[in-house]
């Protein structure tokens, strides 16, 4: 068995009023794929910026060695001469920049100053073929979509004579086939030599990649584990990142039963959206469905499926071209041309983009809460800072978000926090209607159930809630009833009793004609 190439011993970092890491050590061998585990705030991002040089040396206690040497890396540039980079969640390329200018950003090739753009384009075509990246070197950025974006960070590391690859959550904004190319691709820098380090909360990619994964708990290493040790088990790992045992991945739902006689909450009758560049092109086609209160309805479909384009643009008109279509709220038709007239019929939409439109991440978690509904804690037309703390520690308490106060900016949170937030505002705003879109995207294990509780309050206080995910198992446990769609069309809708994983496969792969679609 190969020797540690990286060695982290007793490292604890602070930040005002809350100790991120606590004595964590973490062993990871030459060669192989380390994954780390933990729920949202154990620490695993943390400990990976400190490894990098983004915390750097001074600002945290312990020791690091790399290839047995100690390192004090004062920022990421020293960390990346040694051979460490990382890639983030939120990819740090520059969108209207060319794919060879964003590999060599910082790292150019010139002389005296000029850029060598021959070497430049050579050398980025060399690396983007290593990663199975057919694509012309001065494609701009924003011109490919965010599974290519992905390959070219790691072009862009490899570039720099990596030999440790640091990857956090490399396919949370992925759609399967790219997460499985992903995937794939880490397996042969593996082969290649490559050591990397993996976070993700998707424990099925742990189990396909990973030879270790490290749990972290609340800012603790818990214990390292052989992957493919028979006592490995996704209960095991669940376990030790939650503390305790899951016995069951969704709450308890006895189905629900629609009221005799009664309107649905929320109907949309042949709903049909225009692309908002190319008018001709329909995103969303002539789509019926209902939602009655008390109800979870699911709405399942492939990357491109017309989801988000459908919640989106009922909600506000805020995606698309309008084409035509009614919305009906008890059984009588309303307006929602813009947001201000969706929330006032009692409807909200929690954006599957919870960092660019469901927070303002640079303002307090007090103020998020109470932004979609300020007239609750206003009086003559001021904001009540004493009631808008109240409420928003209310929510604090009761959604359980980590957070030492209110006052703490939305942008400091883990993801699973941040969305707490967001279900909290909309919450807040009292809604009869919740368009809940990937709302546990990037989400671990242990925050999913909290989250899914409270979506599972919500239905039994009588609110109607369409839940649209890419996750099939995610809504086989939540939803009374599923939609699929399906190329802007709606392809089938399946009760709970009736749905599988496979039948709702085969509901999202069918063209416009009915025929399976054939895999490109």
């Amino acid at each position: 068995m190969a020797g540690p190439v990286l060695d982290m011993r007793s490292i604890v970092k602070t930040f005002p009023g809350v100790k991120a890491l606590s004595d964590v050590t973490l062993t990871v061998r030459q060669g192989e794929v380390h994954a780390i585990c933990g729920e949202n705030g154990a620490g695993k991002s943390t400990l990976m910026k400190v490894l990098s040089g983004l915390h750097p040396h001074g600002s945290y206690e312990g020791e690091i060695l790399f290839e047995g040497q100690p390192c004090h890396f004062k920022d990421i540039n020293a960390s990346e001469k040694r051979g460490i980079v990382i890639i983030h969640q939120e990819l740090a390329l520059v969108p209207f920049l060319s794919i060879a200018e964003n590999m060599f950003l910082g790292n150019e090739h010139a002389t005296r100053g000029l850029i060598d753009w021959r070497e430049t384009l050579g050398h980025a075509t060399r690396q983007l073929r290593r990663v199975g990246l057919a694509e012309n070197p001065n494609t701009r950025i924003a011109d490919i979509g965010v599974g290519k974006q992905q390959l070219v960070e790691i072009a862009k590391a490899l570039a720099k004579d990596v030999k440790l690859l640091i990857l956090d959550e490399p396919t949370a904004s992925l759609n399967d086939e790219d997460s499985g190319k992903l995937l794939d691709l880490i397996l042969e820098l593996k082969d290649q030599g490559i050591t990397s380090i993996i976070i993700s909360h998707k424990l099925n990619e742990i189990r396909r990649v990973a030879d270790s994964v490290t749990i972290l708990r609340d800012g603790r290493t818990i214990e390292t584990l052989d992957v493919h040790a028979p006592e490995t088990t996704e209960d095991r790992i669940i376990s030790g990142m939650v503390g305790r045992d899951l016995e069951n991945r969704f709450p308890t739902r006895t189905p629900h039963t629609p009221e005799a006689g009664a309107a649905p909450a929320l109907e949309i009758r042949d709903w049909t959206v225009h692309h908002p560049l190319d008018r001709e092109r329909k995103v969303v086609d002539h789509v019926s469905l209902e939602v009655r209160r008390g109800e979870i309805v699911g709405i399942a479909g492939l990357m491109g499926a017309g989801r988000t384009e459908l919640a989106m643009s009922v909600f506000g008109r805020t995606y698309g071209r309008y084409a035509g279509g009614t919305v009906l709220k008890d059984g009588k038709e309303i307006r929602t041309k813009t947001v201000a007239e969706a929330v006032g019929h009692g409807i909200a939409y929690a954006t599957e983009d919870r960092k660019h439109y469901g927070l303002n991440l640079i303002d307090t978690i007090n103020r998020n809460i109470s932004m979609a509904a300020l007239g609750k804690v206003s009086k003559r037309g001021l904001v009540d800072e004493h009631e808008e703390r109240q409420v928003a520690e209310e929510y604090r308490k009761s959604m359980n978000i980590k957070a030492p106060t209110v006052f703490e900016p939305a942008g400091k949170l883990s993801g699973g926090n941040q969305q707490k937030v967001v279900l909290s505002k909309w919450i807040f705003a009292g809604p009869d209607v919740l368009i809940l879109d990937e709302p546990t995207r990037g989400i671990d294990v242990g925050a999913k159930y909290e989250i899914y509780t409270v979506i599972d309050k919500l239905a039994a206080e009588g609110k109607a809630v369409v839940f649209i995910s890419s996750e099939l198992p995610e809504l086989l446990g939540m939803c009374d009833r599923i939609y699929t769609m399906s190329a802007g069309r709606l392809t089938g809708e399946v009760p709970r009793a009736e749905a599988t994983q496979e039948s709702l496969m085969r509901l999202m792969t069918k063209e416009k004609n009915g025929t399976e679609e054939v895999t490109r």
